[in-house]
Parts: structure tokens; sequence; C-alpha cells
């Protein structure tokens, strides 16, 4: 059996979920079994009809209900949402522990930890349930140090705009 890892991809570049997802196709194509949990997204691309055909080796998952961004619900509808992103960590902590995927994306989870909804605590305690085959890889725009030292490589991403004359 191969040794899971911990992957981070992080920057404020464009190109982290794409980045993962070319890992969960990659996976996939090699015969594993893929679960992408997304968080802070917007649902335009979990109700995409063409990710079901990814199915069974690729399985998304959202468990946020609002169609709008985080930061523009009131307190109320932020409470909802993170009992919903707790929801979908916990999911995610089943995954781990069951050993019911072989590589598990936790997409913007990082982002969660921006946002105060998590603490670093969590999400090592989260990553404590991975068995030794299962890789994860975690993304976000900013990296959080403790995280940091749980990874066994970290990827940053960065924009660069060029100007053709």
């Amino acid at each position: 059996m191969e040794q899971g890892k911990i992957h981070i991809f992080t920057g404020d570049g464009h190109g982290k979920t794409p980045a993962a997802i070319g890992e969960a196709i990659y996976a996939a194509c090699s015969g594993k079994n893929v679960v992408v949990i997304q968080f802070l997204k917007a649902d335009l691309l979990m109700n995409a009809e063409y990710l079901r055909r990814f199915e069974p080796e690729i399985k998304f998952f959202r468990f946020e209900k609002a169609t709008e961004d985080y930061t523009n619900l009131s307190e109320h509808e932020q409470q909802e949402e993170k009992m919903n992103i707790l929801n979908g960590l916990n999911f995610a902590k089943k995954v781990l522990s069951t050993g019911e995927c072989d590589l598990l994306i936790l997409d913007e989870v990082l982002g969660l930890l921006d946002m105060g909804i998590v603490t670093s605590e969590e999400i090592k305690t989260l990553l404590e349930a991975k068995d030794e085959e299962t890789t994860v890889i975690l993304t976000g725009i900013q990296l959080n140090d403790d995280l940091c030292l749980l990874a066994d490589e970290v990827s940053k991403i960065e924009t660069m705009n060029f100007k053709v004359f």
C-alpha cells in the first residue's frame, strides 16, 4: 500500500481548486476513490450536471445551503451556515476514519480558519482520523503555520500578470 500524505495548496493566486481537482482526476484514473468536500464556494460548480459523470470514482459534496457568499449573509444566516459547515467537517472525519476513499480533498478548508469558523486544532483533530493510506489535500489562501507543520508537501500558487506589448 502507498503511504498517504497531507498536501496543502495555498496562495493568493487562482488555481488551487483546479490543481486539487487535477489530482482527483489523476487518482481516479489510477483506480482510486476520491471524495471532494467544498467549503465557502458558490453552488454553481456543485450543481453542474457534468460532475455526476465522475461518479463513483470522484464524489463531490457541499454542505452549505446558501447561494450567497458567506460574508454577505446576515449573522443569523452565518450561524446556520456554520452548522452546515461543521456537518461537512464531521462527514470528512467519518470519511477519514472509515477509509472510505484514497484521496480526500477539503477545498477551501483553510478559509474556514481565516473566517474564524473553525480553529487549527479542530482541523488537526480531523486530520488525526486519517489512516496511513489516505491522502488529504487542503486548499485555501492563507497558510496556517500549525497545519503547515503537519503537511508532507505545501504548494504555493501565485498569479502573475504579464502584459503583452
